[in-house]
């Protein structure tokens, strides 16, 4: 009912019948034809057209602002009928990084499929720059990373923040100065992740420069080496709140040192399906203890 409004409006945004296309997920003829459709139905022209844009005529000026609040209308209908009918359905391709995606986003997902059964999330986990990368190239629907990202064309949405700590054996000695930290085998992320971005900004607030580290690409991994006595690591207190309680793992407390980053949400596309608006709702409903 709404789609050849929707092409007319992303036509006229983009300026472009290609860049309108690319953004629709459609071919260019098929654009072209809807265009032409809606400008027959209407008996009149819209746009005109020039080899490299195209530009809203008088008619078209009408028919843009009443599209958009038509749109509008239309959007805000399906919402009401779903909520009434509680059928939000259908597919939504989420990327996390590995600290959210591992250990907050299964409690999340949880509940939503409690609540609304026809959704079918699909889960992507990778570092902070590959889940960006994956929702600028309209691969994931939304994105959740950790650390800075070039948001380019994207609506970024930071919505929670997570404490880091340094983490140790049981058997580590305390560490009474934080110098003595420099001369630790570090065991760190690979690069392009969040959790070793915070890393490196951890070590330039306490004024330190590790000769000694390890990379590894998982947390599991790092987890485990660190328990085995392998060196220390900086962590997400998500990631080891099941560790401290069994006491195998402890958190090395410097003096007048804390350490929080934010958690963001990436989106590119300007169009929310109910699916999406209810992943968003449980994102930001979730309280992490």
């Amino acid at each position: 009912m709404d789609q050849p409004l929707n092409v007319f409006v992303t036509v006229v945004e983009k300026r472009n019948f290609s860049r309108a296309a690319e953004e629709l997920h459609m071919t260019q003829p098929a654009v072209s034809q809807y265009i032409k459709n809606l400008e027959d139905a209407l008996g009149t022209k819209l746009l005109e057209r020039s080899n490299r844009s195209v530009e809203l005529n008088k008619a078209g000026e009408i028919v843009y602002h009443h599209a958009k609040e038509l749109l509008n209308l239309y959007s805000k209908m399906n919402y009401l009928l779903d909520d009434l009918t509680n059928r939000a359905s259908g597919k939504i391709t989420i990327g996390a990084s590995y600290t959210y995606g591992e250990y907050v986003l299964p409690h999340v997902i949880a509940k939503i499929r409690h609540n609304y059964p026809l959704i079918t999330p699909s889960i992507t986990i990778g570092n902070s720059t590959e889940i960006g990368d994956l929702v600028y190239s309209h691969q994931l629907d939304v994105g959740i990373i950790e650390g800075d990202y070039p948001a380019r064309d994207m609506k970024v949405d930071d919505f929670t923040e997570d404490e880091m700590v340094i983490v140790a054996a049981p058997s580590h000695v305390q560490v009474e100065n934080g110098s003595i930290l420099e001369n630790e085998m570090w065991i760190v992320r690979e690069a392009g992740s969040g959790t070793r971005e915070a890393t490196e900004k951890m070590w330039k607030q306490l004024e330190i420069t590790p000769p000694n580290t390890m990379a590894f690409g998982s947390t599991q991994l790092i987890k485990e080496s660190v328990e085995a006595g392998i060196g220390i690591s900086f962590l997400s207190r998500w990631t080891i709140r099941k560790e401290l309680e069994l006491g195998s793992l402890v958190v090395l407390t410097i003096p007048d040192f804390t350490y929080t980053r934010t958690f963001s949400i990436l989106m590119r596309s300007p169009f929310q399906t109910k699916v999406l608006e209810v992943f968003l709702e449980h994102i930001h409903d979730h309280h992490i203890h």
